[in-house]
Parts: structure tokens; C-alpha cells; sequence
């Protein structure tokens, strides 16, 4: 007899994972870009992971240690990305478990040297520019070669691997290529006091993927950091209208299984007063409608108007902590107790499904 699955489970895909891998890898390598496989978006899964190592991502990146120090006793030999900036508190660790971090802060670079002498390891930076976005990144760019010129010549124990910035993140700001040449522009100041080319310039994650798709990516940008445009692919499409459709876009499924189907009001009845979260929803009087209760909630994806119901004719009505509501009136099949619904998650869903111990991993 075989296992009993236990729901809610995550379906992951590996060999289309892998095969998204390796087309964005392509794509980029058409344009001489190395790319920086990001697993945050996964939470790190040690299964996921392997996938960038074994279609040869230049790094794998991440934004939390406790996600890349556990991959180490994989086994896997790529060299490990911090691609949020330290904190000062975790130097001796970024320095420990990772190869290259990006930094912004004069105070964090001291200690990293400080902490990769004591190592007896050599520890990479890329220095952040920011360009608009308002995020992380040296605001004043006269700053930034300050830095880079301190990182060169004082800080023995680092090596200046090159400039970045992020976009698209915070102020939704768009990865233009008149942005990026600012980001050339950085980086060839930085290079004209220090002598020497920088190996990288990191142009930003997914949301520069569409200067990839457009033939217009300033040449010298030579890295990119990619997570969802890898692991769902869904953005670019969804969003901004690219076509995707030479990607797989059903690496990661949701599946529920249905506790509840009863014909009830749409419109709640009594005194509308808070939700469990404390917000007042509006509601839409439909009458009375076929609906199931399926046992997965907020707490699992945090966003129900952002899964996506994989049965035609079923939608997501609301849903509490441990509780989704669908309507199923309109379903192509008889949706019944114990039946299973399957969801596909866009990038903020995934962040909390995959990263929650009550939603099985099945790999196939």
C-alpha cells in the first residue's frame, strides 16, 4: 500500500524547474550575462537549489543565511550569494557560509575585512548603487567610488568584485536601459580611480529580464540576479505582457483538499463588523451559490487574490486564517468532500508556502 498523501501538500517540479534554468541561462549567455540563480523565492529548498547548481549558475543567491548555510552538506560547490546587505551583527557568518554579499555600508565592509582575516578567507563585494529605487545602494555615487577605492586599497582581506543596483523591488522603479547605463556609468568611475575592470556589474533580478527579451541590455551589465523569472515566470506575463509561453509556468502547484461543499448566501448575514485580521471587506450579494471550504488559509499563502484556481469555473471567494472559500457553482466537475483543488501561486504565495513546516513537499 502506498503512502497516504497529506494535504495540504506543494507539488514541485524539478526537471521543468531545471529546464527553466537552463533557458534563462541561455537567453542570458546570448548577451555574454551570467546569472545569479535566487532562492529566497523557494525558501531555500534544498531540492530546488541542487536545479541551479546542476545547470551551472554562476551563484546561488539568497537574501537569509540560514537558506544557503544548510546547502553546504549537499554537497553543492557553487559559489554562494548574500544579496541582502549584512548586518553587521552576522559578518563573521556572511564571511563563514558565503562567497561574495552585496554591501552598501562603509562600517559592515570593516567588519567583513575584519572578520575574513580572522577566517583566513578572502570575501568578494559588489558595492550597491542606488538608481532611484530607494532601496539599498550608495545614493551619492562620489560615495560609492570613496568606497570602492577604500574596499581596493585599505581592506586586504576583500575583493572588490564589482558594482550593482536593484530595481523594481521598493519603488517600482523600471530597469530601463537608460537606467542600467547609469549603473556603466558607476562602474566605469569606480574602474578609472582603481585602475582596473571590475568583473562584474549586476543590473538588477527579474524585473531587467525584459532588456534580455528585447535585445537592449547595455553591454557592459554582466550579471543578473533572477528568482521568479526562473522559478514561476509568472511577472513578466501577468504583469507587464511579455510572452513567457517558452517557460514553465506550472513548476509549483497548491493542493487543497475540500472540507466543506454547501449551498449558502454570498452576502454574510447579521452586523458587518471586522474580519479575523481586522479589515472590513466588501461583499457582493449574489444570492445563494454552491460553495466549498477547502483547508488551507492566509496563514499558509497570506494572499488569496493572488492564487490562481487551476478548475475552470471555480473562484477564490476570501479566506481566513486556516480556511479558503471557493465558489464552486460554476465547476466543469461535481466538486464533492474530500476532493482536492489544485492552485497555482504567483511569487508572493510561494514566499509563504514554501517556508511553512504544515504544507507537504512532494517532488516529482
Amino acid at each position: 500500500m502506498g503512502r497516504r498523501r497529506r494535504y495540504p501538500e506543494l507539488v514541485i517540479d524539478l526537471e521543468k524547474l531545471k529546464q527553466n534554468i537552463d533557458r534563462i541561462n541561455i537567453k542570458c549567455s546570448d548577451f555574454g550575462v551570467e546569472v545569479a540563480g535566487v532562492i529566497k523565492g523557494c525558501t531555500g529548498l534544498a531540492e530546488c537549489a541542487e536545479q541551479f547548481a546542476r545547470a551551472g549558475c554562476r551563484f546561488i543567491a539568497s537574501s537569509r543565511l540560514e537558506q544557503l548555510e544548510p546547502l553546504r552538506k549537499t554537497g553543492i560547490q557553487t559559489p554562494f550569494m548574500m544579496i541582502r546587505i549584512p548586518m553587521i551583527s552576522e559578518a563573521a557568518d556572511v564571511v563563514r557560509i558565503t562567497d561574495i554579499s552585496l554591501n552598501s555600508e562603509i562600517e559592515v565592509l570593516k567588519e567583513l575585512n575584519i572578520q575574513a582575516g580572522l577566517q583566513d578567507k578572502e570575501h568578494q563585494v559588489i558595492l550597491m548603487a542606488d538608481l532611484g529605487d530607494l532601496r539599498e545602494g550608495f545614493w551619492d555615487k562620489d560615495d560609492l567610488v570613496q568606497a570602492a577605492l577604500m574596499v581596493e586599497n585599505d581592506f586586504h582581506n576583500l575583493k572588490l568584485a564589482g558594482v550593482g543596483t536593484n530595481l523594481g523591488c521598493y519603488g517600482s522603479v523600471a530597469a530601463t536601459p537608460e537606467k542600467l547605463e547609469e549603473l556603466v556609468e558607476c562602474a566605469e568611475a569606480v574602474e578609472a580611480e582603481i585602475g582596473r575592470e571590475l568583473e562584474f556589474i549586476s543590473g538588477g533580478a527579474t524585473s531587467t529580464l525584459p532588456r534580455i527579451l528585447e535585445g537592449n541590455l547595455p553591454s557592459r551589465i554582466n550579471m543578473l540576479r533572477v528568482g521568479e523569472g526562473i522559478l514561476l515566470a509568472k511577472d513578466l506575463q501577468d504583469l507587464w505582457g511579455y510572452d513567457m509561453n517558452f517557460m514553465n509556468r506550472d513548476i509549483f502547484t497548491i493542493r487543497a483538499e475540500v472540507i466543506e461543499v454547501k449551498d449558502k448566501p454570498t452576502y454574510p448575514v447579521g452586523d458587518i463588523m471586522f474580519d479575523a485580521f481586522g479589515n472590513k471587506p466588501q461583499y457582493e450579494d449574489k444570492g445563494i451559490r454552491k460553495r466549498a471550504l477547502i483547508a488551507l488559509g492566509k496563514v499558509d499563502y497570506a494572499f488569496p487574490e493572488q492564487l490562481t484556481v487551476k478548475d475552470k469555473g471555480i473562484c477564490i471567494i476570501g479566506a481566513s486564517s486556516d480556511h479558503t472559500i471557493l465558489d464552486v457553482q460554476d465547476a466543469d466537475r461535481d466538486i464533492k468532500v474530500g476532493d482536492v483543488i489544485d492552485l497555482v501561486p504567483c511569487y508572493a504565495n510561494l514566499v509563504y508556502v514554501t517556508n511553512s513546516p504544515n504544507i507537504e513537499k512532494v517532488y516529482i
